[in-house]
């Protein structure tokens, strides 16, 4: 679907919220395309073999992915296609919509009739696009984990700092030493440590 999610903050990036599925024909030839949200590289072979087990009868198996909020992770797969016509279409796809964190396979099944480059790379181009298409896109933020440790006495101007700037609690222990565990966006990780820093006795740390 068309997304216009503001990329301008440099902590924002867009991805694909849950897998989805998409479908190209041309002369007989078919395109099954399953794309996937990703947080590293690893994910990529178990999901490739998986789909190479369950498509077992199918011809070829292209993939392309990209990873990290600044984009500089990918690569493209053509799977024994002429060189740049299947893996390339798709990653094309992925920077279109200026996705990251995402995985698209594009499997085929060869209909008997040669297609030539210029026809692989529409169909690919098209089953990638399809597959976008059916998924919802979502804008995610880059965050910091920050240990923080403080008295049970400033608890709660601790918890003050934590409401008046949304900063997400991923783990807490209350005692005579509390600690918690905050997420917070890398944009906003200055001002909340400038915050936290006038509490006395308060100590921090990325984690």
């Amino acid at each position: 679907m068309p997304s216009n999610l503001n990329l301008m903050e440099t902590d924002r990036y867009k991805t694909i919220q849950a897998p989805s599925e998409g479908f190209f024909k041309d002369r007989s030839s078919k395109f099954i395309s399953f794309a996937y949200p990703i947080k590293s590289e690893e994910e990529v072979a178990p999901i490739v073999k998986s789909l190479k087990k369950e498509y077992f009868d199918a011809r070829h198996h292209c993939y392309a992915y990209r990873i990290g909020h600044k984009m500089d992770v990918f690569r493209a797969a053509d799977d024994g296609e002429p060189p740049n016509s299947a893996g390339i279409p798709i990653l094309n796809q992925i920077r279109s919509q200026e996705l990251t964190n995402i995985l698209i396979v594009v499997v085929r099944y060869f209909g008997g009739t040669l297609l030539g480059v210029p026809g692989l790379i529409n169909a690919y181009k098209m089953a990638a696009a399809d597959a976008v298409s059916n998924a919802q896109i979502v804008c995610m933020t880059v965050n910091s984990e920050l240990l923080v440790q403080f008295d049970y006495e400033s608890m709660n101007k601790v918890m003050k700092v934590v409401k008046d700037e949304k900063v997400d609690v991923l783990q807490q222990a209350f005692d005579m030493v509390c600690s918690m565990n905050l997420s917070v966006r890398v944009n906003a990780l200055d001002a909340l440590i400038g915050k936290l820093s006038k509490i006395e006795g308060l100590t921090f740390e990325l984690v």
